[in-house]
């Protein structure tokens, strides 16, 4: 699973011009769901989400998560996060994981972050969306589940 994570003042999703998701303060996640993962993985990855410090303290450290400053998740569906653009110019979608399983496990993300305390609005699954963010920092990180599980170097 890969969660492109996005610290954001405000964001929002629209399909067919109408608005599905509203967020203040937060996170804007894009979430891809890879053939190899299940449910597992998805509290996994939405469980480090909450927990990353990267919000400011008082001291203007990031310090601080998500749950800690009330702030909200906007989730959208992101299966071009498994692109491979490694052999040619158009990108191949084969490691990402069916669209069935795929959007069960997007759902379970999205509980998992409701079960942490934290308001998850969603985007729509398999829809073309507009997203709107005004990324506060910039603060952008990836959460991949094959690099949590990877041993770290020494």
């Amino acid at each position: 699973m890969r969660a492109l994570v996005q610290r954001v003042s405000q964001a929002s999703v629209a399909v067919d011009g109408a608005e599905r998701g509203r967020i203040g303060q937060g996170l804007l996640v894009l979430l891809g769901v890879g053939q190899d993962d299940d449910e597992a993985a998805a509290a996994e990855v939405a469980r480090k989400m909450l927990n990353l410090r990267i919000f400011e303290d008082q001291d203007g450290k990031m310090n601080r998560s998500v749950v800690d400053v009330a702030g909200a998740v906007l989730c959208i569906s992101q299966f071009t996060l498994y692109g491979d653009v490694r052999r040619g110019n158009r990108p191949s979608f084969t490691a990402a994981a069916p669209p069935e399983r795929a959007e069960a496990l997007y759902q379970r993300f999205c509980d998992a972050v409701r079960e942490g305390g934290v308001p998850c609005e969603q985007g729509v699954f398999g829809a073309h969306m507009n997203v709107s963010l005004v990324n506060d920092g910039p603060v952008t990180l990836m959460i991949d589940t094959d690099e949590l599980r990877r041993p770290r170097r020494a």
